[in-house]
C-alpha cells in the first residue's frame, strides 16, 4: 500500500516551481489556474521573490500547493499515473490537508487556492504580531511537551501545536507562555527549545477567530468525497464524508496537528511507501516514525520521471 503526502508552511522558497514550469506545459497550467483563481501574480513571487513576500502566510499557503499540485499533476498527465490507481490514502501537514484533498479531487485547484489564501490572511489576523509565538521542542516526546505547555500556560494560552516526529513537538501561544515553555522543557529533558520564525501562532486556541472564518468558507465550498481517504491532521484518521471533512479541516485551525501519530496510522493499516510532491519536509520525517516503510520526495523533472517508471 501507499500514500501520497504533502508538505506545509515552511517549505517554500524563491525559486520553488521555476524549473518544472520551465520543463513542463502542465505545471504551467496549474500556476496559471492558481495566479487567476487568486487575482495575483503569485507564481511570479514564487520565482522572482522578495523572500520576505513569499513568505507572508497568505502567500506562503497556496505557493506551497500550487507548486505541490503542479508536481503531482506532471506526474499524471505525463507520467500517466493515476492517484487513484497507485495510492490508497493521501494526507498533508497542516495546510497540506488542503493540499491533500485537492490532489484526491475533493477540491479543485482555484477553490483550494482561495481558501488557502483566506486562511492565510485569517490566521494573520487573528493575533497581532509580537503577542504569539512558536518554539520547537526538541528531544521530548509528545505526552512531556504537553505538559510543559500545561504548566507554562498560567492563565495564557500555551498548547502542543503540532506532533511532528518522535522527539520533535511544536508548541504555540502566547508569547511569554511559549518562553516559560522552553525553559520548563529543558527541565524535563528537552536537549533544545528554540522559537520558530513564524508570524502568528498557529494551531492553539488564538486562532479561535481564523477557524471561525474558515467555517463559514468551507461551508459554502464546493466539497466532494475524495478518489481515497484522507487522514485528517486532528484526528490522525481517514476522512471521506464532505461533511466531516469540512468539520475537520474548521478544527484544525486551532488543533494540534497529528503528523507522527497519522504516518504511524497509515503504516499500521498496511503502507509500506509514502511519497511526498513538492517539498523535502514530512518525507524524512516518515522514517523517525515508520523505520520500515520507505519514503521519497518528489520536486523535480527528473525525479517525477524515475518515480513513474518505479510506480
Amino acid at each position: 500500500m501507499r500514500a501520497f503526502i504533502f508538505p506545509g508552511q515552511g517549505s517554500q522558497a524563491v525559486g520553488m516551481g521555476k524549473a518544472l514550469a520551465e520543463a513542463s506545459a502542465v505545471a504551467r497550467e496549474v500556476l496559471q489556474e492558481v495566479d487567476e483563481a487568486l487575482g495575483q501574480h503569485l507564481f511570479r513571487l514564487m520565482t522572482e521573490g522578495p523572500e520576505d513576500q513569499l513568505t507572508l502566510t497568505e502567500n506562503a499557503q497556496p505557493a506551497i500547493m500550487a507548486n505541490a499540485i503542479a508536481t503531482l499533476r506532471v506526474l499524471e498527465r505525463e507520467g500517466g499515473v493515476r492517484l487513484s490507481e497507485k495510492a490508497d490514502f493521501v494526507a498533508g501537514h497542516s495546510l497540506g490537508e488542503y493540499t491533500a484533498l485537492c490532489a484526491a479531487d475533493a477540491i479543485d485547484v482555484a477553490t483550494t487556492a482561495t481558501l488557502l489564501k483566506l486562511r492565510g490572511q485569517s490566521m494573520q489576523a487573528a493575533v497581532p504580531v509580537g503577542v504569539g509565538a512558536m518554539a520547537a521542542l526538541l528531544g521530548l516526546d509528545f505526552e512531556a511537551a504537553a505538559e510543559a505547555a500545561a504548566e507554562a500556560a498560567q492563565g495564557e494560552v500555551c498548547q502542543a501545536a503540532n506532533d511532528n516526529a518522535p522527539g520533535q513537538v511544536v508548541i504555540s501561544g502566547h508569547k511569554g507562555a511559549v518562553d516559560r515553555a522552553i525553559v520548563i522543557a529543558k527541565t524535563k529533558g528537552a536537549k533544545r527549545g528554540m522559537l520558530l520564525p513564524v508570524s502568528a501562532p498557529f494551531h492553539c486556541t488564538l486562532m479561535q477567530p481564523a477557524a471561525e472564518v474558515m467555517d463559514k468558507a468551507l461551508a459554502k465550498a464546493a466539497i466532494r468525497a475524495p478518489l481515497v481517504p484522507v487522514y485528517a491532521n486532528v484526528t490522525a484518521a481517514p476522512v471521506s464524508d464532505p461533511a466531516e471533512i469540512r468539520a475537520r479541516l474548521v478544527e484544525q485551525v486551532t488543533g494540534t496537528v497529528r503528523w507522527r501519530e497519522s504516518i504511524a496510522a497509515m503504516a499500521e493499516a498496511g503502507v509500506t511507501g509514502f511519497v511526498e510532491f513538492g517539498g523535502k519536509v514530512v518525507g524524512p520525517m516518515v522514517k523517525r516514525i515508520a523505520p520500515d516503510a520507505s519514503a521519497e520526495s518528489i520536486v523535480t523533472m527528473a525525479e517525477i520521471e524515475a518515480l513513474a517508471k518505479g510506480l
